[in-house]
């Protein structure tokens, strides 16, 4: 994002107007909302202007919708979208999806502030304020399944962002708010309302309280035709448009902008779907709820038991590697950060944690980070500031976590959508109008859609898949009664300890590339005991001796790349895959699940096209000719 690495808040003054408090930008000396009355202007031109009342109550059955905004600001327009929806959405499986682009956010303090105004909207303010992300650039996914409703919050220039959302889905109507032409010039740039357009399709509708010209030229040139009803309040007009498609008599280049228009045929038929999913690992049952969430029927389909794979330690930690701030918008396990701590969060079988990351190498560059980021989501720690002491300084992660996976296991496979079949899988068929999946030579079951998610074993499943390489790692617990660490920390050294429980000490892990071999050895203990030996010689010394040591040895699978492996293969059309997520497969499994049911289900995506590409399966798929077949005899 060359020229907005680091985000900057936005800087308010208040104004007292009858009573309520208004803020006011002083980046660009304007208002946020209208004096007169911000809530009933909202309607007007956004709601009324999209006739969104009429299209949102009439959606089908799984239909999606999703309403695009120019600028979040305080949310007041994307909240009042919200209340709306909880009043007249039609009482099946539509779903309702917005994207905001915000440069500047509100400080989450400033926000609850601001948003005080609205009494009518505070239950749903209280669930927006709960989910407000950090001050970081990039796509910012927040959730409202019980609700059918979900937001996409893109932080970052507008100039920058829409270039890179990917068309996986259009646009349905737009609101083109950030403040006025006059003081925002940026926001009105050709090139922003180019890729708006693009994100757009025939029908699309947009409306907005500018009718400055820059819009309307911008619009027109796009074929968009366009009227200028009646304003809020003391406005003389305000802009309403729709994209209308072209008569067969016109010739018209209204749709060049939309060279990457999806193709109808790809978007899924809005009904339930039966989805397939091949493994129970954290990929698959985070997939699962994705799906089911969603209201579609999943089956999981596991050959031994859930999480019998690499998902199945006792504790998984929530353990990133942040990337410098200017890189944050499309670093995978930044972002991917941030999705897990609001996905788990929502579970018994999390706990929130922070991790001391111990500077073993490249210090500067690890504890430089501290500066970049928000405030209180780093830290710099001295030797002698933390419970254990070491020789080495520690950037503490104070927004990190710890996920219980059999317990997170139980709480997914109780959703009524998701269904456990014990079964192993030999081979998936594609068929015109379904998939078949087969058991030795048994036709077991149908579905619209299968999702791979065996790691290494995924291969076994397609003729031609990516190289996945084996990584032995082994887990190992011990007794600390005598010396318990806080159940709310962590210490990572290129190996990590937290509490598994108040009287155990989880520690690990091995890390043995090309090795496939699941057996629980002595000499691992020794490797995970030798680790924290080096950094806390006299903890370690206290601890109980390897012998008694426990542990659980499994297979990771690591791309080559070490991206994983998140969507369709190529010559499928039904048939998509997961794998490849190494030893970060809770961490990046909420985010790449979203990722997929997007793909799948034909929804807008949570990240910028340059990292979908990244994890696409194809990116390892050589474009090769056919060779002539070669008969001998």
């Amino acid at each position: 994002m060359s020229h907005s690495s680091k985000l900057q808040t936005a800087e308010l003054d208040w104004e007292l107007v009858d009573g309520i408090e208004v803020p006011i930008s002083k980046q660009f000396g304007d208002v946020y909302f209208s004096k007169d009355n911000g809530l009933l202007e909202t309607r007007h031109v956004f709601l009324n202007g999209n006739d969104l009342s009429e299209r949102l109550s009439q959606l089908k059955d799984f239909e999606y919708f999703c309403v695009g905004e120019t600028g979040f600001g305080t949310g007041l327009n994307i909240l009042t979208l919200w209340q709306l929806w909880q009043q007249i959405r039609p009482d099946n499986h539509s779903h309702l999806h917005a994207i905001s682009v915000e440069k500047f956010p509100l400080s989450k303090a400033d926000l609850i502030r601001a948003l005080n105004v609205w009494p009518e909207l505070k239950p749903l303010a209280d669930k927006l304020i709960q989910q407000y992300p950090l001050p970081i650039a990039g796509c910012h996914r927040l959730s409202f399944p019980e609700e059918r409703f979900s937001i996409d919050l893109w932080l970052g220039d507008a100039q920058d962002i829409f270039p890179s959302i990917p068309k996986t889905q259009s646009v349905n109507a737009w609101f083109l708010d950030g403040f006025a032409p006059s003081c925002n010039p940026d926001m009105w740039q050709e090139n922003v309302l180019n890729h708006i357009v693009r994100l757009s399709d025939y029908g699309t509708t947009f409306a907005s309280f500018s009718v400055a010209g820059v819009l309307k030229r911008g619009l027109k040139q796009h074929g968009i035709q366009i009227s200028r009803p009646r304003g809020f309040g003391h406005k003389r007009e305000m802009l309403k448009a729709i994209w209308l498609a072209p008569t067969e008599t016109e010739t018209t280049d209204s749709n060049a902008i939309g060279s990457d228009q999806i193709s109808l045929e790809e978007i899924p038929n809005k009904t339930q779907r039966k989805i397939a999913i091949i493994g129970a690992g954290i990929a698959g049952l985070t997939t699962g709820l994705a799906f089911a969430q969603r209201g579609h029927q999943v089956t999981i389909y596991e050959q031994n038991e859930p999480l019998s794979g690499a998902s199945g330690n006792p504790l998984a930690l929530l353990n990133p590697k942040l990337c410098p701030i200017e890189q944050a918008h499309e670093h995978l396990m930044t972002l991917s950060w941030q999705q897990a701590l609001k996905f788990y969060s929502s579970f018994k079988a999390f706990r929130s944690i922070q991790v001391h990351q111990l500077a073993l190498k490249n210090a500067d560059e690890l504890l430089g980070l501290a500066e970049q980021y928000p405030e209180d989501v780093l830290s710099i720690h001295a030797t002698d500031e933390i419970t254990l002491q070491s020789e080495f300084p520690s950037l503490n992660l104070h927004h990190a976590g710890a996920v219980s996976p059999h317990q997170l296991r139980d709480e997914i496979l109780k959703h009524p959508n998701i269904q456990l079949v014990i079964a192993q899988i030999s081979a998936v068929k594609e068929m015109n109008s379904h998939t078949e999946l087969w058991q030795d030579q048994q036709l077991i079951a149908t579905a619209d859609d299968v999702i791979v998610c065996c790691a290494k074993q995924s291969a076994e499943l397609f003729e031609d898949y990516p190289v996945l390489k084996p990584i032995r790692g082994q887990v190992s617990w011990v007794e600390n009664v005598e010396q318990p660490l806080a159940l709310d920390e962590a210490y990572s050294y290129g190996g990590y300890c937290m509490q598994l429980n108040p009287s155990q000490l989880i520690l690990g892990a091995s890390f043995y590339p090309n090795r496939d071999d699941a057996e629980v050895l002595a000499e691992d203990h020794v490797h995970n005991y030798e680790l924290i030996h080096s950094v806390f010689p006299d903890y370690a010394e206290k601890l109980p001796s390897v012998e008694k040591w426990q542990g659980r040895a499994s297979v990771r699978a690591q791309s080559l790349d070490y991206f994983p492996l998140v969507g369709k293969m190529k010559n499928h059309k039904q048939t998509y895959t997961f794998a490849g997520l190494g030893s970060k497969g809770f961490l990046f499994a909420p985010l790449c699940s979203e990722v997929l049911a997007a793909l799948v289900l034909g929804e807008l995506c949570p990240i910028p096209q340059t990292l979908l590409n990244k994890l696409s399966p194809e990116r390892f798929q050589k474009k090769v000719k056919a060779k002539k077949p070669y008969y001998s005899g």
